[in-house]
């Protein structure tokens, strides 16, 4: 769902970048409370991780590919929607700046869309549905895959809007459109989303929050991210992603080809020039590792004064 140049108006662009600065200037004060010493390392390893698993686009219907946005599971793990927005504002901006994924200047529209909305749905839901269930630990990945599902597809309603407000594409053909695909997108993301929180649960709940145990140690998280960044990111679906289909489905995919922002982006389309899959993982290994050093740093600068 990453916007790339030429799909959205100078003024939506410019909307929704003011949006997006305004409520990442909120969350960087009210994650403090999220964010003590104890939890920086986690915002690293969830931001890396979210940045890796976003390599790997999953086949759907129809010949089209999901990936994880991993806004619910973000928010989960640091224990808060604002803690939430930075680590995927993190990962967005590091793919705009470096991969070439998403374009710059839709860079607040997809902040928007991901960081901002995809987030605040999944968390809402995800607590609604837990006080539904019993509000038990164990019904913790049913609600927040139910709510991660859900929140790609409200993702996506915001984005298809973007578009028929910037004349790309009519609402009454984009918002279908749009939605239709990415409930299938959807489903992916809740199995994983509920995935991931059942293994933490089970054998890592020193890195959810509220768990009083030490933490374990970096060699299972860093392994984890490693292979699926430099390993698994290799095997990713080669067909379009849900917006792209979307895209070439309607007529308006050319429009991303008529923009030229003259930003380097060193490793455009998660490669290195002249060295084919094995700049693919080094590639990606490099930008988990940028990902976890700025949220690492994120979280030493937003800490509370006594942290």
């Amino acid at each position: 769902m990453h916007i790339p140049d030429g799909f959205v108006s100078g003024s939506v662009a410019g909307a929704t970048s003011l949006a997006s600065v305004i409520a990442l200037f909120i969350a960087s004060g009210r994650s403090q409370a999220a964010l003590g010493m104890r939890r920086a390392p986690i915002l690293g390893l969830t931001t890396a991780f979210i940045f890796a698993a976003q390599m790997i686009n999953f086949p759907v219907a129809g010949g089209t590919s999901g990936h994880l946005l991993g806004g619910t599971l973000a928010a989960i793990v640091l224990g808060s929607p604002w803690a939430g927005m930075l680590s995927i504002a993190t990962v967005l901006i590091i793919q705009a700046v470096l991969f070439a994924d998403g374009g710059i200047t839709a860079l607040g529209a997809n902040i928007f869309n991901m960081a901002i909305v995809g987030v605040w749905v999944g968390w809402v839901l995800t607590q609604t549905l837990q006080r539904l269930f019993g509000g038990s630990k164990g019904r913790l990945p049913l609600a927040a895959g139910i709510a991660s599902g859900i929140s790609v597809v409200v993702a996506a309603i915001a984005c298809a809007i973007e578009l028929g407000l910037s004349g790309t594409a009519p609402i009454a053909i984009a918002l279908p459109a749009m939605t239709g695909v990415h409930i299938l997108i959807g489903v992916g993301e809740g199995l994983i989303t509920g995935g991931v929180l059942t293994y933490l649960i089970t054998a890592r709940p020193d890195l959810l929050p509220g768990e009083q145990e030490e933490f374990k140690g970096w060699l299972v998280p860093v392994v984890s991210i490693f292979l699926i960044a430099g390993v698994l990111s290799l095997f990713a679906s080669a067909w379009p992603d849900g917006l792209e289909r979307v895209a070439g489905n309607l007529g308006f995919i050319n429009l991303a080809e008529n923009v030229r922002i003259s930003v380097p982006t060193p490793f455009a389309d998660y490669s290195i020039q002249g060295l084919g899959t094995i700049g693919t993982s080094i590639a990606g290994l490099l930008g988990a590792a940028v990902c976890f050093a700025i949220a690492f740093g994120i979280a030493k600068v937003v800490k509370p004064n006594n942290a």
